[in-house]
């Protein structure tokens, strides 16, 4: 790892991880207070904007085209830079609107950035140090998150939500800056195919990738609404509750790229899906504010089990498709995640356990399509 750490490309996307991150906890954290105590949203309204923030996801694949233009560290670098400024105008645009349009802004900057961050990360380090790579990230990710949560949690008292979006924009976007200054990059890297790339011999991490981006998205469009609408978490709840949750994931992350290693990407995976079953079971049931804190916490931390999708591909993809499908595998990620918030929001306003019972169904699907990656992993070999 100390030899990784020499590599321009691993510091590189370290720095530029921490304000993605930074960035995107920002966004969370704040959000649904600020929707609900400002904007007055509903479940409805809720679920569209969450909807619309996951277009960006949904057209990454436009990726692949503008590395026509510029360099895949660039686009990185520019990717912050727009997750900047959309962050610094939230606060300016306290209506249904403007929350649509700055949501879009930022959502623009932060899943292009994290498209090539794995496509980088694919390409930069081979398949026995890849995982211990975005363990070392996902654990970075937790620690920026702890330190804005704190920021957050010290500063909110005193300061409104218009000044904390702006001081958090303006950090994200200085450090955009210093990226777009950088040249982390190799010539003995394998060139990447600048056209779509859809090969048959990838459905099942299409598949895989098309159901993450699902239950992922019944957990973000409603875990942390359900917070705050049905068990009144304040601002500083929900903050400190990312900060208990980051603080774990930042010790546990980097354990998780391991067990990949050790034990393969089916073991991980089918411990992911079979526990999301009955955390999203146990979200639809409960009526108490320390069990769905825990399983809020439990969330998060099944869900790094997720790069081991990636890792999954590294093993079975050419060399040459590693960034058009990173592109493409963020596009089938959020196919669902454009229209489940809103239907999610529309079952929401019925009954509210539905999106959750949904979320426990598609679990057990993942879990049964899971078992076909046929891959020996190192204990079975």
């Amino acid at each position: 790892m100390e030899s990784l750490q020499k590599d321009p490309m691993y510091s590189f996307l370290m720095v530029l991880t921490v304000a993605a991150y930074v960035g995107l906890q920002g966004w969370q954290t704040l959000f649904n207070n600020f929707a609900v105590e400002l904007v007055q949203l509903e479940g409805d309204q809720m679920g569209m904007i969450q909807s619309i923030r996951e277009i960006p996801g949904f057209l990454s694949l436009l990726a692949v085209f503008l590395l026509l233009i510029v360099s895949e560290h660039q686009l990185s670098a520019y990717s912050i830079m727009v997750l900047g400024i959309g962050l610094a105008l939230t606060g300016f645009f306290p209506t249904y609107m403007g929350l649509m349009l700055t949501t879009l802004l930022m959502s623009t900057g932060f899943h292009y950035y994290e498209t090539t961050n794995q496509s980088l990360t694919l390409q930069y380090f081979n398949h026995e140090t890849s995982p211990r790579i975005f363990g070392k990230l996902r654990s970075l990710a937790a620690a920026s998150n702890i330190g804005i949560g704190l920021f957050i949690l010290l500063l909110s008292k005193i300061l409104a939500y218009r000044q904390l979006y702006l001081i958090i924009g303006i950090f994200i976007l200085a450090i955009g800056g210093w990226g777009f200054l950088q040249n982390p990059s190799r010539t003995d890297i394998q060139p990447q195919h600048k056209k779509m790339v859809y090969r048959k011999k990838y459905w099942l991490y299409y598949f895989l990738t098309f159901m993450a981006g699902a239950r992922r998205q019944i957990f973000v469009a409603f875990a942390v609404f359900l917070l705050v609408k049905k068990f009144q978490f304040s601002i500083q709840d929900i903050t400190l509750l990312f900060i208990i949750n980051n603080l774990i994931n930042y010790f546990l992350s980097p354990a998780i790229g391991r067990a990949i290693i050790k034990y393969g990407e089916r073991a991980v995976l089918s411990a992911e899906y079979f526990s999301n079953m009955f955390i999203f079971v146990a979200y639809a049931l409960t009526g108490s504010k320390i069990l769905v804190s825990v399983l809020f916490i439990l969330d998060h931390i099944f869900f790094n089990f997720s790069i081991a999708i990636r890792t999954y591909f590294q093993k079975i993809g050419e060399k040459g498709d590693i960034a058009p499908s990173m592109a493409m595998g963020f596009t089938v990620n959020h196919i669902a995640a454009v229209f489940i918030p809103a239907l999610g929001g529309l079952m929401w306003m019925i009954d509210y356990k539905i999106p959750f019972y949904t979320g426990a169904v598609l679990s057990l699907i993942s879990l049964m399509a899971v078992q076909k990656i046929k891959l020996k992993s190192p204990v079975e070999s």
